[in-house]
C-alpha cells in the first residue's frame, strides 16, 4: 500500500476548491474502476480498488500527504507534538468535522477523540467488540508493526489523543495517513452493535470524507453523493459514479467516448504515438 495518491484521489484534490473550472456545469464524475471492492472499510481491505472505493472518497485520516513532497500534513489532526524521547505523540484534532448519515444511522455529534480510539482499538485490541466483525485481520496495521509499537492510546479530552510507543519510530506519523488508518464513527459502531448488525459499519460506511455511499450494485456500479457538510469545503461534483470495468481496453474505450472521465493510471502503450 502506497502513501501516494491514486489518479482519482489527485483529481478529487484538484477539484475540491469550490468553483474549480472543470466542475462548472458538471455535477457527475464517472470513474472506471478495475474491480469491485472487497469491503467499504479500508481497515480490513487489501486491494487497491477497495482502498479507492472506500478510504479515498468516504473517509479521512489524522494526516494526509503533500501531493508534491509526499510528506505528512494535517487532516483530521491539525497538529501533533512529540516528547523528547520520541515515545509520546499527542494529536490535536480538528473541530467541527461532521460525519455523513445513511439509511441506518444519523450522527448526533461531530468527529472527536472517541472516533480515533474506536478506529485504533478495533484493529489493535483482540477483545474489542468489533475486532472480529467481518472476519477482519487488519493486515496493514500488523504489517507496519503498529500492534507491537503502540504501548497505549488514550483520550486526553474530546480533541486530544495521546499515543505512547514502546520505542521511537520515524514512520509513526506517516502511518496515520495510510488507507487502513481511516477514521470510522464510534457512535455508528455503538448503534449498530446495539441493533445486532455490526457488519453495517463495513458494508454501509459512515465517514467524514467528501462523499457518502448512495448505492452499490456488485460488479456493476457504485454511486456516491457529495457530503454537504464536508470540512474542506463544497464538493464540486454532486455525484460520483464508479463504473466497474475490469477489462483494460474497455476502460480506455469508455474514456475516449467520455463514458467515464477518469480511469486508473493507464499504460503508455495504450496511447499510440503520432
Amino acid at each position: 500500500m502506497s502513501t501516494g495518491k491514486t489518479t482519482l484521489a489527485l483529481l478529487l484534490s484538484a477539484l475540491l476548491p469550490a468553483g474549480a473550472a472543470w466542475a462548472a456545469g458538471n455535477d457527475t464524475l464517472v470513474y472506471c474502476s478495475e474491480a469491485s471492492p472487497e469491503s467499504f472499510n479500508p481497515q480490513i481491505a487489501s486491494s487497491g480498488p477497495s482502498f479507492v472505493a472506500s478510504s479515498q472518497v468516504l473517509y479521512n485520516r489524522l494526516v494526509t500527504f503533500d501531493p508534491v513532497k509526499n510528506t505528512p500534513i494535517p487532516s483530521l489532526a491539525t497538529e501533533w507534538h512529540v516528547s523528547e524521547d520520541g515515545k509520546t505523540w499527542t494529536f490535536t484534532l480538528r473541530q467541527g468535522v461532521k460525519f455523513n448519515s445513511n439509511k441506518f444511522f444519523k450522527p448526533t455529534r461531530d468527529f472527536n477523540a472517541d472516533d480515533v480510539l474506536f478506529s485504533v482499538l478495533r484493529q489493535m485490541d483482540p477483545q474489542h467488540p468489533y475486532h472480529k466483525v467481518s472476519q477482519g485481520n487488519y493486515e496493514y496495521f500488523h504489517d507496519v508493526g503498529l500492534d507491537k509499537l503502540i504501548k497505549s492510546v488514550k483520550k486526553v479530552d474530546d480533541y486530544h489523543v495521546q499515543f505512547v510507543l514502546n520505542e521511537p519510530n520515524a514512520a509513526f506519523l506517516a502511518d496515520w495517513g495510510m488507507d487502513f488508518a481511516s477514521i470510522l464513527s464510534a457512535e455508528y459502531g455503538e448503534a449498530m452493535l446495539k441493533k445486532g448488525t455490526p457488519e453495517n459499519v463495513d458494508n454501509w460506511p459512515v465517514g467524514t470524507g467528501p462523499y457518502a455511499l448512495q448505492q452499490y450494485k456488485v460488479d456493476s456500479q457504485i454511486r456516491y453523493i457529495a457530503n454537504p457538510h464536508y470540512w474542506e469545503g463544497e464538493v464540486p461534483t454532486k455525484h460520483l459514479i464508479f463504473s466497474i470495468t475490469p477489462n483494460v481496453e474497455t476502460r480506455l474505450a469508455k474514456l475516449q467516448t467520455n463514458e467515464c472521465q477518469i480511469i486508473p493510471a493507464p499504460s503508455p502503450v495504450q496511447f499510440p504515438g503520432d
